[in-house]
């Protein structure tokens, strides 16, 4: 209890100090106009207040991550809590910050177009298929995982298939409309159902009578995988998460002016956080290991989450509660294929003002969700984890290149880009999806290219401050496509 106390504390608390330290680095100036006034076109450069923002911007990034990952976490331990807290703080909300406020001194660009002018214009091409592969993965797996959760819902009277394809419909429409047509419509609603499901969860964790484990180092997890670099690639959403670089453009082009990204992007991260915690928590203190393990490996974690819920609040409460659950992957979703419609677009200089040329984008997107609707969840998961951290791994380096050019403390976003950097190295390396190597093996290779890496970023970066790279587009530069 002391643990999980404890860590809600240090998540709060981080946003009122760190947070502002990092705010501090990248000095936001209100007096310069933002892409929401500066591309106003009516779609996707669209001014909203600020409290409608952060609401959109933690539905879109706190899909079923927070919750389906800390649940498969918990199966480590406690450990797990520290991933959260530590990840949160000092990778996840840097990175969302840092991601959301270049993009909006960039007229609102997706990670792709920021990664060719910061790592290259090679790396655009890399980027721009890493992101794409993470969008239509993260929106088929958030159309599969609220789609069986509703069908448990209703203890089997309505097909996972019906809910399936209803869930898609919605995913069509709100990524062909205007983002204030449904998006900014819908979601205070759905917003409002998260809150009392995860609120209620965890009031009712605390007066359960059943003990909140506190922390220890050991690995508990049942299947005895390792905790580096597995962990990390299991809690992604909730402490650090590349699906996060690809939503905060979505935001950087509703923003009405800079001061108010910290609330929005860091504030957003630390709330997904606390999210993560309570789902962790609740797996740890009412399954052990085993039992956890055995729930899960049923299909998904959906199991996990309805149990929990029911014993937790009943049945009428704890169906509410499964039904906050359902809203996050659905408002993720919808924001994925959004994502991936505008990287595209922008990849091909394709403007998005007529509906004609958004359904073009559209229509092949969700063919190709379709298709992969086949493949088990579970190896979706995987494959996602990995595009997911690889993309997290780009946008840390992306924001280490602003702040070094701009002579700003670079180190808040470098140290986590190195450590993500050699975990995803090892993962790659060592995983049954990549080359499979020793795990000792993996670590030293991880380490020697991880090195090299780093020579290069520092050689480029040197290069880049020389030249005068710049960094923060003029408005009066701005591309007139998008108006």
């Amino acid at each position: 209890m002391f643990t999980f106390f404890g860590a809600i504390i240090l998540l709060i608390i981080a946003y009122f100090t760190y947070g502002k330290f990092v705010e501090k680095q990248f000095m936001p100036k209100n007096e310069r106009p933002t892409p929401a006034y500066a591309n106003n076109d009516g779609v996707d450069y669209v001014p909203m207040n600020k409290q409608k923002n952060a609401l959109i911007q933690l539905l879109n990034i706190a899909g079923t991550g927070p919750i389906f990952g800390p649940i498969m976490g918990a199966l480590f331990g406690p450990v797990a809590f520290i991933w959260i807290v530590v990840g949160a703080i000092f990778a996840g909300a840097v990175h969302d910050y840092l991601t959301g406020m270049i993009s909006i001194r960039n007229r609102g660009a997706h990670i792709p177009e920021l990664a060719g002018r910061f790592l290259g214009k090679f790396s655009r091409h890399i980027v721009n298929f890493f992101a794409l592969l993470l969008l239509v993965l993260v929106g088929t797996v958030f159309i599969t995982t609220p789609a069986s959760l509703l069908s448990i819902v209703t203890n089997g009277a309505v097909a996972t298939g019906i809910f399936a394809a209803l869930i898609i419909l919605y995913y069509f429409l709100s990524t062909i409309l205007p983002i204030d047509k449904i998006i900014g419509r819908v979601y205070p609603f759905f917003g409002a159902i998260l809150l009392f499901g995860t609120i209620g969860v965890g009031i009712a964790l605390l007066f359960s009578g059943t003990p909140i484990p506190e922390l220890t180092l050991e690995n508990l997890h049942p299947d005895n995988l390792p905790i580096f670099p597995i962990l990390f690639f299991t809690i992604t959403c909730g402490a650090l998460s590349g699906f996060h670089a690809t939503q905060s453009p979505i935001i950087s082009r509703t923003v009405k002016k800079e001061s108010e990204g910290r609330y929005i992007f860091y504030g957003m991260m630390i709330a997904e956080a606390i999210i993560a915690m309570i789902w962790a928590a609740a797996a740890m203190s009412l399954f052990h290991g085993d039992a956890l393990n055995a729930l899960i490996s049923e299909g998904t974690p959906s199991a996990v989450v309805s149990e929990v819920s029911i014993t937790l609040l009943g049945a009428v409460a704890g169906t509410i509660a499964v039904l906050g659950v359902i809203v996050l992957p659905i408002t993720s979703g919808d924001t994925a294929f959004r994502a991936a419609r505008s990287i595209i677009a922008d990849y091909l200089n394709i403007s998005q003002k007529k509906a004609s040329r958004r359904l073009m984008i559209a229509i092949p997107l969700f063919v190709i969700a379709y298709i992969l609707m086949q493949i088990d969840f579970n190896i979706l998961w995987r494959y996602f984890s990995w595009a997911n951290q690889a993309t997290a791994v780009i946008a840390l380096w992306i924001g280490t290149m602003y702040l070094f050019v701009k002579g700003r403390k670079y180190i808040i976003s470098l140290i986590p880009a190195l450590f993500m950097t050699y975990m995803v190295l090892v993962y790659i390396l060592n995983a049954q999806i990549g080359l499979r190597l020793d795990l000792n093996v993996s670590f030293i290779v991880g380490a020697i290219l991880t090195v090299a890496f780093t020579v290069w970023f520092f050689w480029t970066a040197h290069k880049n401050k020389k030249a005068g790279l710049e960094v923060d587009i003029n408005v009066e530069s701005i591309d007139t496509k998008v108006s």
